[in-house]
């Protein structure tokens, strides 16, 4: 409770979503200690039948962490816990305007015992303190979650060791509902696919395709269901959806939904901060809906992070998997129907690294974490998460050894 009402404290979530990110917190460490006390190698056929041939894991090194401001702990978590199950040290650089959970939990570390100098927390901006914790040549991984183009100056920095990198970085994710859908828990989920911390979640299905039959009732359901969500301050437990991180980012967003009607979208709900005179202190924004969008619009192509959904209609099967793939980015995607060949089809077509059918924004310890394309490199969580921070060597030994005489022995 106590990191929950601080992770609240931090981002503007509700605390009951903190609450929910503290048991994950917890989950993710729980796996990891499992994982920890596998044996970490593999026997393998060796040619010679006097060999032994291993293949082991040993871990990496020393680990830079860069952590994102939207899940705080949660991040850390994905991060921290397989590096230290891996045998791993690590320094751990939160977002400057999200620190106070790391530290708690570096503190936390401290106190349970961990020796000096496995976990190590560094404060400052990227532009100084990531960028060493990137080109310093005594980091032998770096690991990141945040924007592409941060990413992009991450994997240039890195190259001066060639260090090990790991990114998870941006996603425009489409959630496709076609018309067998079941339309009343179907727009449940549009509205949990996005809104949760304002929108402002790497995986939020923010790029919504309706198929036509549907579409005018599923925008009409989901329009009413958006007016009446209550936006407030995140510690009160009527809040369903708190304020965004800052005013620069909500200006963002704001420039995204006006260019969004300058294209041609229309603006079904929101759009504007809310006129409650309690909230004129906080970076609130209302949420917003846009309808009429077209694969071209910037509002279909681009990550906005933040409490907005664009719709844009289709009709049939082969248009929806076309325009959901069409982005430069492959984090995640889901959709709804009740046809069992349908969903066979589609999680086959689609190209992200994770992919939902009949739900959305589901994530457990066990289930690797990554995107395709510009969304990323590698993958966090799952075992797949662990052997990013480890080294694969191969060990081979000789029981039996016997000359060769190939060279300089007499005939």
């Amino acid at each position: 409770e106590e990191l929950a009402c601080l992770e609240t404290t931090d981002t503007g979530k509700t605390t009951e979503e903190s609450r929910w990110d503290m048991d994950d917190v917890a989950g993710v460490f729980n796996y990891y200690a499992g994982l920890a006390r596998e044996e970490a190698r593999e026997v393998l056929d060796a040619p010679d039948p006097n060999g032994k041939s291993i293949a082991v894991r040993e871990p990496v090194g020393v680990c830079g962490l860069i952590l994102p401001w939207n899940y705080p702990l949660l991040q850390a978590s994905w991060k921290l816990a397989p590096a230290l199950a891996a045998g791993c040290t690590v320094v751990m650089k939160p977002s400057e305007l999200t620190p106070l959970t790391t530290l708690r939990l570096t503190e936390l570390c401290e106190e349970v015992g961990f020796p000096n100098g496995v976990i190590n927390t560094v404060l400052g901006p990227g532009a100084t303190v990531g960028a060493e914790l990137a080109e310093n040549h005594s980091v032998d991984l770096l690991s990141f979650t945040g924007g592409s183009q941060t990413g992009r100056t991450i994997m240039g920095a890195a190259a001066g060791n060639l260090k090990r990198v790991a990114l998870e970085l941006g996603g425009k994710n489409p959630h496709i509902i076609f018309a067998d859908a079941d339309l009343d828990v179907a727009v449940d989920y549009a509205l949990n696919a996005v809104f949760f911390h304002a929108g402002q979640i790497c995986s939020a299905g923010a790029k919504l395709l309706v198929e036509s039959p549907i579409h005018d009732a599923f925008v009409e359901a989901l329009s009413a269901r958006m007016k009446a969500i209550t936006v407030g301050n995140g510690a009160d437990p009527d809040t369903r959806m708190g304020p965004l991180i800052s005013a620069a980012h909500r200006q963002k967003v704001e420039d995204h939904v006006a260019l969004a009607l300058s294209e041609g979208a229309t603006l079904a709900v929101g759009g504007a901060r809310p006129d409650d005179p309690a909230l004129a202190n906080g970076f609130f924004y209302l949420p917003s809906l846009l309808t009429g969008c077209t694969p071209k619009m910037t509002i279909s192509r681009e990550e906005v992070f933040g409490p907005v959904i664009g719709v844009e209609r289709f009709d049939n099967e082969a248009e929806a998997i076309a325009r959901a793939n069409d982005t430069v980015y492959g984090l995640s995607a889901g959709f709804w129907t009740t046809d069992e060949a349908r969903i066979e089809r589609v999680s086959r077509a689609l190209r992200f690294g994770t992919v939902w059918a009949n739900d959305f924004n589901v994530y457990f310890p066990a289930a690797p974490w990554g995107g395709y394309k510009q969304s990323g490199i590698g993958r966090e969580l799952g075992r797949a998460g662990l052997d990013e921070y480890t080294e694969l060597k191969h060990i081979y030994r000789n029981h039996a050894p016997k000359a060769f005489g190939w060279f300089g022995a007499d005939d």
